[in-house]
């Protein structure tokens, strides 16, 4: 083989580099809106989470104290002792988790005694910020 015939053999044609540019443009255009409507569902998901693992603290707090805290008091009784009556009789030294979320709209969780769905509710208002269907509550994750 000539020197000639081994530089054309060896690179792509601009044909073959158009057809795969043309087939990353038809992926990328079919894959990209996908990805993008996937933060959306990554919030909902970690609210869900957040809002299984207060109900989870507040099932503690109450075996410990034979009631769930007040909506008064709050979910701030799972951090702190309240000092709101009705006062817990043996609320856990330390508290029943660390810190209180917030939802991944950047809002406090909120939490209800006696709730509009339940015993207890605890819900994010969702991306809207505002009580409304799109709340997310463990009345939906149960």
């Amino acid at each position: 083989m000539s020197d000639t015939s081994k530089r054309r053999a060896s690179g792509f044609t601009l044909i073959e580099v158009m057809v795969v540019v043309v087939i990353l443009g038809i992926l990328a255009a079919v894959l990209v809106p996908k990805v993008m409507d996937r933060p959306d569902e990554a919030r909902k998901v970690k609210a869900k989470q957040d809002i299984r693992a207060l109900e989870a603290a507040l099932n503690l707090y109450k075996l410990d104290n034979y009631d769930y805290p007040s909506t008064d008091q709050g979910l701030e009784a799972l951090v702190s002792k309240p000092d709101i009556p009705p006062e817990p009789a043996r609320w856990k030294s330390g508290g029943y988790i660390d810190r209180l979320p917030i939802d991944p709209w950047q809002q406090p969780y909120q939490y209800l005694n006696p709730g509009v769905h339940g015993t207890i509710d605890i819900f994010s208002t969702g991306p809207d910020r505002q009580p409304s269907d799109d709340d997310i509550g463990n009345w939906d994750i149960r």
